[in-house]
């Protein structure tokens, strides 16, 4: 932020909260942000306005922010954080209104996906809305108690339950029945825009578990910090810290981009040789192509190529090869290799089932989604899909039977390997120099193109290249990432 005036920080806050949410944090950023905190249709000073669905909502915040001038951020908390993911999604798609957006702050954020909200504690929510104002008041005190770590300061207490009871009921019911239901994952797809994503220790529903599952796959360049012992009402709870993660967060360079599998000088040579078919160079200099981090996926969903990303660092470890986003782009493209198992369905439906079916039995298992497990729990449930002994009830999220799921696998390991041994790099690393067998020049075998003249065992030709030696006791992530 060197060399220009601080970005202005929009804050869109969580149900049943509004501007007055943020006091505290505009008071920690003063001096250092200029920080705008919005009323949602329903609440605060906006409770008389209509409009409760996620893109309602975007609309309004939409206008505020078309009157700015200069970047800006937008900070989302819960519900506003649904809110502020589909409005980065237009300024990524060219809103002008929405040009200048340069990051975004997500609090215990509600993902683009349906968000999970146990159904008996919805049901509770909504059964006192409406109820008598002595209820009204007592389940409101009961509701902000329940969403933070520690007990909030009295006046802020007081300040949340008000703002509770100010909400429109009918705005508070349209989210719980509707706007947290919103599927907005394929809509909303993998953002560009830096993003710090924030979460309380102490949150029940969405916490580290759920943004490192639901959110973090939509954020190319996204960063979860865990608050230790913080609820669900983080601006309240800790505002000194969330503004020391911001300003953090707004002064830190960009993560580094992963660089792809390393291809040897030698071998590097032999491709660009005229040895090499013009078209099959063209192939390998494709494959060789760092990955895009921030891949829409097409066949998948986002969360669901999460969960690929997951499988595929323990299947087959290559640091800076992206085997999940081209395994999608494939599945997307509908090419394959011309057979699948007859007990499963077409290749891209079994992928999307059989992710979700691994996801359902780690969240059966464990009580915690795939993606965020340890590397020994991840691998005892591959290796269960493996065995054929990986049975998770369809009540509990099971769309594909043990001995498919065993189908699935073997496909998705041949087809990590197979996107593997393609790319350069592991050519190089096999020593393969087939590659230099067939030029574009219809030159003759005597003048050296194309082609190979020695036949005998350890008698390599001239124009191969040296074998590729590893250091030894690397492991392949390693090797691949030098």
């Amino acid at each position: 932020m060197t060399g220009r005036a601080p970005d202005t920080l929009f804050c869109l806050h969580f149900l049943g909260g509004s501007a007055r949410t943020w006091t505290p944090l505009v008071e920690a950023l003063a001096g250092a942000m200029r920080v705008v905190p919005l009323d949602l249709p329903g609440f605060g000073d906006a409770r008389e306005e209509s409009g409760y669905s996620v893109d309602a909502m975007a609309d309004r915040i939409a206008g505020a922010i078309a009157a700015r001038s200069g970047p800006y951020r937008l900070a989302g908390h819960s519900m506003g954080a649904k809110v502020a993911l589909t409005l980065a999604r237009r300024a990524e798609d060219g809103d002008t209104h929405l040009a200048g957006l340069s990051g975004l702050v997500l609090v215990s954020g509600s993902p683009p996906s349906p968000e999970p909200i146990p159904e008996d504690r919805r049901s509770r929510m909504l059964s006192w809305i409406d109820a008598d104002s002595e209820t009204r008041a007592r389940e409101a005190r009961k509701f902000v108690q329940a969403n933070v770590g520690a007990s909030l300061p009295s006046d802020l207490e007081d300040l949340a339950t008000d703002d509770v009871l100010r909400a429109a009921p009918a705005a508070w019911k349209a989210w719980l029945d509707s706007g947290a239901r919103e599927d907005l994952c394929r809509r909303v797809g993998v953002l560009r825009t830096p993003a710090l994503v924030l979460a309380g220790s102490a949150d029940a529903d969405l916490g580290p578990d759920a943004q490192a599952a639901l959110t973090l796959p939509h954020l190319a360049h996204g960063h979860l910090a865990t608050v230790d012992g913080v609820g669900h009402l983080l601006p309240l709870e800790k505002p000194d810290a969330l503004a020391r993660a911001i300003l953090d967060h707004a002064a830190g360079p960009s993560e580094p981009r992963a660089a792809p599998p390393t291809i040897p000088p030698g071998y590097a040579d032999l491709i660009a040789s005229d040895r090499v078919n013009s078209r099959l160079r063209s192939a390998l200099n494709e494959r060789a192509a760092a990955d895009d981090p921030a891949y829409a996926p097409q066949a998948l969903d986002p969360v669901e190529l999460a969960i690929l990303r997951a499988v595929f660092a323990r299947v087959l470890p290559v640091a800076g090869l992206d085997a999940a986003a081209r395994v999608d782009a494939r599945l997307a493209a509908g090419r394959g290799d011309g057979w699948r198992f007859i007990a499963l369905p077409a290749d891209d439906e079994a992928y999307r089932a059989a992710l979700r079916t691994l996801d359902a039995a780690s969240r059966a298992t464990h009580e915690r989604p795939f993606v965020v497990l340890a590397g020994d729990r991840q691998d005892a449930l591959l290796t269960l899909a493996q065995k054929g002994e990986l049975a998770v009830p369809p009540a509990l999220g099971g769309r594909l039977d043990a001995d498919r799921m065993r189908f699935w696998f073997e496909d998705a390991r041949a087809d990590a390997a197979r996107l593997y041994l393609s790319h350069p790099a592991a050519l190089a690393r096999l020593g393969f120099s087939g590659i230099g067998a067939g030029g574009d020049s219809p030159a003759p075998i005597a003048r050296g193109l194309p082609g190979f003249t020695n036949t005998r065992l350890d008698t390599p030709e001239p124009w191969e290249p040296k074998p590729w030696k590893p250091e030894p006791s690397k492991p392949l992530a390693e090797e691949s990432a030098r």
